[in-house]
């Protein structure tokens, strides 16, 4: 049971735990058979801890699960599912965020670093990047804001479900062919920011560890106090 996420900088496949996760399953494989992550950025990259997306607003508080599709707003989020528990050990663990009352909506984190275990319980581990492991890995290595918002462009520009174990429910509003971008899904966000792109890696040069790694370390030093209020937030980090 797999999807493919093709971004701006590659191909990822992430395998789901249906048995394990049916819900938060069915929730994603039906968001990406309607296209709903298709032109979503990637707002939240925290080098070699998480980066996130699902939002199609792009600032983190966004985003609905496909319930919302079939039910209408009072379906907008899902109660998470918390048994079995699945830890987040290891790079590529793919999960649904905590909307900070413990359901979930379209917003998904993949983890770029290992036993972040300060995770567990709180976002719902439903599957693993399998292949594009590459394309993780350049996507952990952005540059940044204060906010952990890249200054490149990265969007997840199409979703291909490779297999669903899952019927398509009867009003599921599948469409017949990919859409093609909307201006507002273009104007959440403007284009990379040259000019501080350009300082930021004219500030890295020259300096052994690098003021984008020092950021990084920095900001995992302080993820652990503030998870509470970030769960709140809807966005993690």
């Amino acid at each position: 049971m797999a999807v493919l996420l093709e971004t701006t900088l590659g191909d990822i496949v992430i395998d789901l735990f249906t048995e394990e996760r049916p819900k938060t399953s069915l929730n994603f494989l039906k968001l990406c058979k309607i296209k709903y992550y298709n032109y979503c950025l990637i707002h939240n990259v925290q080098r070699d801890f998480i980066v996130q997306t699902g939002d199609p607003t792009g600032n983190g508080r966004g985003g609905e699960s496909v319930f919302c599709k079939l039910y209408g707003d009072q379906a907008r989020f899902f109660d998470a599912e918390k048994a079995p528990r699945i830890k987040h050990r290891k790079k590529g663990t793919v999960s649904m965020v905590n909307n900070g009352n413990d359901q979930h909506g379209s917003q998904f984190l993949i983890t770029t670093g290992e036993n972040l275990d300060y995770l567990d319980g709180v976002h719902t581990v439903f599957g693993e990047v399998t292949e594009g492991l590459d394309v993780l890995t350049k996507i952990n290595e952005v540059f940044v804001d204060k906010d952990f918002v890249p200054f490149q462009d990265i969007r997840i520009n199409h979703t291909v479900v490779l297999d669903d174990p899952f019927d398509d429910p009867a009003d599921l509003p599948i469409p017949d062919r990919s859409p093609e971008p909307t201006k507002e899904q273009l104007d959440v966000r403007a284009a990379a920011d040259v000019d501080a792109l350009r300082s930021l890696r004219s500030q890295d040069s020259g300096h052994p560890a690098g003021d984008g790694e020092t950021r990084s370390r920095c900001s995992l030093e302080i993820r652990a106090d503030k998870l509470e209020t970030l769960n709140l937030s809807y966005k993690v980090g």
